[in-house]
């Protein structure tokens, strides 16, 4: 009966990521709007007389003749145009044989105007899914298969219904803790089940997120952060976004970044406790507990640097320019943008402190009290 139990969840786990991918396929697919369509082509040969180089980087047009590779159009030459503003991080200059992607505008069946976006990238980021999913599959089994069922599931809430609610004027904050609240009970009891160590890993996040909420709020005044150093932040109010709220929606990024390291500790020690309970049956509750302790100083202890080695990673240029530049220490904590790194780091770390001791009490008394009623 276990066997066949297995079989139908893998069945049922597989039918369910094969109908996120299928109704997320327009993320990877061909794009329209009216008239404008996205599609691939092959660049076949460029023109770079209209280019002008500036500094570091370039301006001006580079004129491309390509051939579509997909859609109704498929087969035919078109004149594509290729805008460079001097942003090095945005422009790119293509070669005869790229693959890039083109958003066409079509006239009477016919394509009057074509622009190159850029490189066509998703075919090797759709391989790299691949692996991740099979090597995550492979190891893991069921458990990886319902890893990346609540990895798909995620991604399709946070696209689908957190975004576009938060850029329709929703209270970012009340918003952001209900989608979080739902996220952790989708990844924890998916993988977990619902089990008393999964409810256990589930409300230790929960209690985490409380706590890092308050302490978000709190510093985050303090501090005097108005939420405008988030990448894209001004561009996204210069497209007409006036009355969002940057600052709760800066502070609803750091509760976002801080859940999955919570999700993380909750499940370590929760696991690591149910595994102790299932060798000890006999053990204490407040010895459980106290392993639950153990695990979580543990866990911590690495935690918190890997968050500061994140974020640094994510900033590495923009440190290695204050050290070139030799600007005090002083001077930079103390710039905005810093400071908000900063407080993303500690603000983290502290949550994930309080998630630990929770999970373990709430672990252990699951664990144990519920055990003894049963027998009893």
């Amino acid at each position: 009966m276990s066997r066949l139990k297995i079989i139908a969840e893998v069945v049922l786990l597989l039918g369910l990521v094969a109908l996120l991918l299928f109704s997320g396929k327009k993320w990877m697919g061909n794009e329209h709007s009216g008239n404008v369509y996205e599609v691939s082509g092959t660049v076949l040969s460029v023109d770079n007389s209209e280019i002008i180089q500036s500094g570091a980087g370039t301006v001006g047009i580079q004129i491309a003749r390509v051939i579509l590779n997909e859609g109704d159009w498929k087969g035919e030459q078109v004149t594509a145009i290729n805008h460079l503003n001097g942003q090095l991080d945005m422009d790119e200059i293509y070669t005869p044989g790229d693959t890039i992607l083109l958003a066409i505008q079509v006239e009477g069946q016919k394509v009057a105007y074509a622009k190159a976006i850029n490189s066509l990238r998703q075919n090797w980021e759709l391989a790299l899914f691949v692996l991740f999913s099979v090597a995550l599959i492979v190891y893991s089994r069921i458990i990886g298969l319902k890893a990346l069922f609540s990895f798909v599931a995620s991604l399709g809430l946070l696209w689908c219904y957190y975004i576009p609610n938060l850029l329709n004027g929703t209270d970012p904050l009340t918003l952001s803790l209900s989608v979080l609240v739902l996220l952790s009970m989708v990844i924890i009891l998916t993988v977990a089940g619902v089990t008393r160590h999964g409810i256990a890993a589930f409300l230790g996040t929960v209690s985490g997120l409380a706590v890092t909420l308050v302490l978000t709020l709190f510093f985050g005044d303090k501090l005097n952060l108005g939420g405008m150093t988030a990448p894209f932040a001004t561009t996204l109010i210069m497209q007409g976004n006036y009355g969002l709220n940057m600052q709760h929606i800066f502070y609803s990024a750091v509760l976002l970044g801080a859940s999955g390291a919570a999700m993380d500790i909750a499940m370590d020690v929760s696991v690591s406790m149910n595994e102790i309970k299932l060798k000890r049956p006999d053990i204490a509750m407040w010895e459980l507990v106290q392993s639950g302790f153990n695990v979580g100083r543990m866990v911590i202890g690495t935690m918190a640097t890997t968050l500061l080695l994140a974020y640094s990673g994510g900033y590495l240029t923009m440190l290695m320019v204050f050290v070139s530049q030799g600007t005090s220490f002083t001077r930079i904590i103390n710039m905005k943008l810093v400071a908000a790194e900063i407080f993303r780091i500690l603000i983290g770390s502290i949550g994930l402190l309080m998630v630990a001791p929770v999970t373990a009490i709430i672990a252990g008394c699951l664990l144990c009290l519920c055990t003894e009623e049963n027998k009893a």
